[in-house]
């Protein structure tokens, strides 16, 4: 799967998912990590990604103002990574990227949601 991860998200989860055989980019690898939310998600709609980060407000990008990009949302306190990485790994196993392309998933330790973005 591809993704573009967040300046918020925890570099050894980035680290993670290239472990798991993904392609990866994190947006300051592209001179992002300060750009606009939703230009974030317009280069995540872009590139063809899914964006995934720790940033909550990317929901309202996605389902008030309708930025249809596929989002993993990881609420994953430090002290927990490897839960949630274990989590996260549940997700990408369960959903092709395709699903994942049209949703937004909530990643916590021990428990996901899955929700389908309105077309």
């Amino acid at each position: 799967m591809k993704f573009l991860v967040d300046h918020d998200v925890y570099f050894v989860t980035a680290q993670f998912l290239r472990q798991q055989g993904h392609d990866v980019i994190r947006v300051a690898e592209i001179g992002k990590a300060k750009a606009a939310d939703s230009e974030l998600l317009q280069i995540a709609q872009e590139t063809d990604r899914i964006f995934v980060t720790r940033d909550r407000d990317f929901g309202a990008l996605v389902f008030v103002r309708k930025i249809a990009v596929g989002v993993i949302y990881l609420r994953v306190p430090y002290p927990a990574v490897e839960r949630g990485h274990r989590e996260l790994l549940r997700v990408l196993q369960k959903h092709t990227e395709d699903e994942l392309k049209t949703a937004f998933v909530v990643v916590e330790p021990e428990r996901h949601r899955f929700r389908k973005i309105p077309q």
